[in-house]
């Protein structure tokens, strides 16, 4: 939470102003029981009661009720100004905290590579930049107005109960003492218990996301009952700690209540006594009774404040660890006088069709955790221009092979070069502007289809759009929509078919004009024909050089080279003819889709 604490910084005036201002109130909050002591001493006390009987109402000390009453309704119209402007600091700290936090926090995770965000899950990362800094706000604002009030009301109090009685005063120091020890003793022991219940939300907030993106699934395999099952059992455990802590944080309140109430009794008795006695006055006991009373409901405010400061922490703690989570992938800086920038401006005026625009040295990849290489020893070229498309069973690596390229993951052996330099001396706009590509889930957002092309290139025209649309087949289906290009679009793209998704998010990368179109199995989709125009328009792509990651021979056939891949070993290389001709793989896996395609 310290470290956090930074994000303060642009509001230092506000966090000093609103403890400044609480203080101010309780400090006006002390007087009014020694003002009400005078009022019965020297006022009531004092009073003429034969002429108050009389109507006389001014007669004797009622001049002092009066003078002291309209000092009350003073302290109370200062205390109630205090109070506002404290709150009203403490609340604009609050929110800009938690806003700067959630900006940092939103940029560090989109720093971050794909293996971690594949370690820390998306449903954590939700949970973290919303409920787990809406808890921090929550504490930032209640520290600034309660985390110095309470304990100087506490302290106050005890120091004007010395003034009044120092045998009385005794009395608050040990339930003081009393209080202090049940507060902090069941903070120690709830503070772990929160940590563990916010990891345990993250658990239910992760099953009813897959739920909800896999509702289809679900109810095609007929699972509601066992995942509902399933979401009742996680939500039953989190309830069950849930109300675990919360009875440990209940205890609290009847605790200092006990504490407080039995140290009310034992100081009205030391009053009577003392009152009997002549050492103090009526007055000076109900002081004192109030005092005690202040003590209390600050006590519990503060046992309150605990409860949340608590949460606070433990959801700062999870914050704080993605922020300490570093990207394992490290990007050079984009300068114009850099080594890789001169290198690569270099290559690009020199490139040719008889270089090679990418190159696999020897690759071999391990994903974090993972017990076995997901790729081993990936070695071959491609010229520019070329079309290679990559095949394979499921789980032999195509999709892992084409990320590497963008750099979404880093080898952990051999080198990936593009136009001869390696993709890790590139900085990431450098490397990333050469690149196109289109992944394996269809994925639009809200918007317009004009607004979700420009993903691809911020200024193109329409004229681009269109020529992209063409060449991905969907300019057919734009056009029949009733505002074209400016037809909105749901989130994820839920108002189109499966079909439709894929071919804009093929038109958004190829109206980028990439050097590399990378297609990660992304016209799974499409029909036959539809895959083949799709093929013919990729084709005529002039100088782009096309990887096609499929699962169907038919969609990769005319490639250059095809890569053959089993088991992230690489089978063979080769054209179709060649394979089909050597490669036992290639062959069963054209020989079957044959096979159902003549028996249809």
């Amino acid at each position: 939470m310290k470290k956090l604490l930074i994000f303060l910084k642009d509001y230092k005036k506000e966090t000093v102003l609103a403890p400044l201002f609480k203080m101010l109130e309780a400090g006006f909050e002390l007087f009014v029981p020694l003002v009400i002591a005078v009022i019965i001493d020297q006022g009531i006390g004092g009073s003429n009661y034969a002429a108050y009987e009389a109507g006389d109402v001014m007669v004797g000390n009622m001049h002092i009720v009066l003078r002291m009453g309209g000092l009350l309704i003073a302290l109370g119209i200062i205390g109630l100004v205090c109070s506002i402007t404290a709150q009203y600091y403490a609340a604009k700290a609050a929110v800009g905290f938690s806003t700067q936090v959630k900006h940092a926090l939103f940029a560090h995770i989109e720093k971050l590579s794909f293996s971690e965000m594949d370690k820390l899950g998306t449903s954590t990362m939700i949970t973290r930049m919303t409920s787990d800094i809406n808890q921090m706000q929550n504490g930032v604002n209640m520290v600034l107005r309660l985390f110095l009030r309470s304990p100087f009301i506490v302290f106050g109090a005890m120091i004007m109960a010395f003034t009044i009685d120092a045998k009385a005063a005794l009395v608050f120091v040990v339930t003081i003492i009393l209080l202090s020890a049940v507060v902090f003793g069941i903070m120690g022991v709830t503070i772990p218990l929160y940590k563990k219940v916010q990891a345990g939300l993250d658990e239910v907030l992760g099953r009813t996301r897959e739920n909800l993106t896999g509702v289809r699934v679900i109810r095609a395999f007929h699972k509601e009952k066992q995942e509902t099952e399933a979401f009742e059992q996680s939500n039953s455990a989190l309830t069950a700690m849930q109300l675990f802590v919360g009875k440990l944080s209940a205890l609290t309140n009847p605790v200092t209540y006990i504490i407080v109430n039995v140290a009310t009794i034992a100081l009205i008795y030391t009053g009577a006594v003392q009152v009997d006695r002549g050492s103090i006055t009526q007055g000076e006991v109900v002081a004192l009774v109030n005092y005690m009373s202040q003590i209390l409901v600050e006590l519990v405010k503060l046992a309150n404040l605990v409860i949340l400061v608590t949460k606070a922490l433990a959801c700062a703690n999870r914050v704080q660890s993605v922020f300490e989570m570093q990207s394992s992938m490290e990007w050079k800086k984009q300068t114009a006088d850099s080594g890789a920038a001169q290198l690569v401006g270099r290559l690009d005026a020199q490139v040719s069709e008889d270089d090679y625009v990418v190159e696999f040295d020897h690759v071999s990849l391990t994903y974090q955790g993972a017990g076995a290489e997901a790729l081993t020893d990936i070695d071959f070229r491609v010229k520019k221009g070329q079309t290679i498309g990559v095949i394979g069973g499921t789980g032999s690596g195509k999709s892992s092979l084409v990320h590497l390229i963008p750099r979404f993951y880093d080898v952990t052996k051999g080198s990936v070069k593009v136009d001869g330099v390696d993709v890790r001396d590139y900085g990431m706009d450098e490397l990333r502007e050469k690149i196109g590509i289109v992944m394996q889930k269809a994925v639009l957002f809200r918007g317009t289809i004009r607004d979700n092309l420009r993903w691809g290139n911020e200024d193109a025209a329409t004229e681009e759009m269109n020529k992209a649309l063409e060449i991905s087949q969907a300019k057919e289906f734009v056009d029949a929509k009733p505002k074209g290009l400016d037809e909105p679009i749901a989130q994820g793209g839920k108002n189109l078919s499966g079909g439709q998704r894929q071919r804009l998010t093929i038109a958004r990368a190829v109206v980028k004009q990439p050097e590399i179109l990378i297609l990660d199995d992304s016209a799974s989709a499409l029909d036959y024909a539809t895959d083949a125009k799709l093929r013919q328009a990729i084709r005529g792509m002039n100088n782009t050089t096309v990887f096609i990651v499929s699962q169907r021979t038919s969609s990769i056939q005319h490639a250059d080279q095809i890569i053959v891949l089993e088991d992230g070993r690489v089978a063979d290389i080769g054209t179709h003819e060649e394979l089909l001709a050597g490669c036992e793989v290639y062959q069963e896996i054209y020989y079957s889709q044959t096979k159902r395609t003549d028996g249809a």
